[in-house]
């Protein structure tokens, strides 16, 4: 019987998972409704007026949509864009202008080194650490746009569920390879594996059509001024810039330029 041990966490951990989904989507909900009412004298809610009025700026957006890794892509591309940064199609950064516009470009700068020439994935990864993202994400989360760093979210809870899910698959096929008579016929034990399996998978189907789309960077109010952000007229610069700000480098139309973020070194060979 020692399947029923197997049963017993994987129901635990189904349940363990989709319980802090439920709990995480209550309080994105209530969240999102207390935008509506008087918010003063709460610390991270926004006042839904001055939401409203808001205008994210570049790096805001891209922090609200993929997180410290897509400000630096924004301000690489911004760069290149002006010739001020040479990105070449075999992953490497030049610097042509040593003077950045602002503290993230600064800090892109100072990623790429004294010599004026780095890969361009080390240097992706040092700007994203940089003391002006953090900033910028600090500044986000006290306006109730971005969660805080480790917060309990929609989209953590969802990997977990997923994460349950695949838990309880190996858990119901290591049931079911055991050797020996088990002593329940295995179709029957294999049907008390699927309870846990349709209960994860129901939760994400659940999620997927209820609170989609879920962030693990911006909280409800940030989710809304992104939504407006692709309503609006593209062809110029700045909506380029956006464009790259919300999906990332695969709205990149440029393949040399899209080329030198996905370059990927080949092995030496001696």
């Amino acid at each position: 019987m020692f399947w029923v041990l197997l049963l017993f966490l994987a129901w635990a951990f189904a349940g363990t998972a989709c319980a802090r989904l439920c709990l995480a989507a209550v309080r994105t909900d209530a969240s999102d409704a207390s935008d509506a009412s008087d918010a003063s004298g709460v610390p991270d809610v926004p006042d839904a007026q001055a939401v409203a009025g808001r205008d994210l700026t570049l790096y805001e957006a891209a922090f609200l949509s993929g997180g410290p890794a897509r400000v630096a892509d924004v301000a690489l591309v911004s760069m290149a864009r002006e010739r001020r940064l040479l990105l070449a199609h075999t992953g490497w950064a030049t610097v042509v202008d040593p003077r950045g516009r602002d503290e993230i470009e600064q800090s892109v700068i100072g990623a790429i080194g004294p010599g004026g020439q780095s890969r361009i994935a080390p240097v992706r990864r040092r700007a994203a650490d940089a003391e002006a993202v953090r900033r910028l994400a600090d500044g986000l989360v006290h306006a109730g746009l971005a969660v805080r760093e480790g917060s309990d979210t929609v989209a953590s809870a969802v990997r977990q569920v997923r994460a349950a899910a695949l838990a309880v698959a190996v858990l119901g096929s290591t049931a079911l390879l055991l050797p020996g008579d088990t002593g329940t016929p295995r179709p029957l034990v294999g049907a008390w594996f699927a309870l846990p399996l349709i209960l994860t998978l129901s939760s994400l189907a659940i999620a997927r059509f209820e609170v989609h789309p879920y962030s693990p960077w911006a909280s409800p109010a940030g989710q809304r001024l992104l939504r407006a952000l692709t309503g609006k007229p593209a062809g110029d610069e700045r909506s380029f810039l956006t464009s790259v700000a919300v999906r990332g480098i695969r709205a990149i139309g440029e393949p040399e330029l899209r080329a030198a973020f996905t370059h990927r070194d080949q092995p030496l060979r001696e």
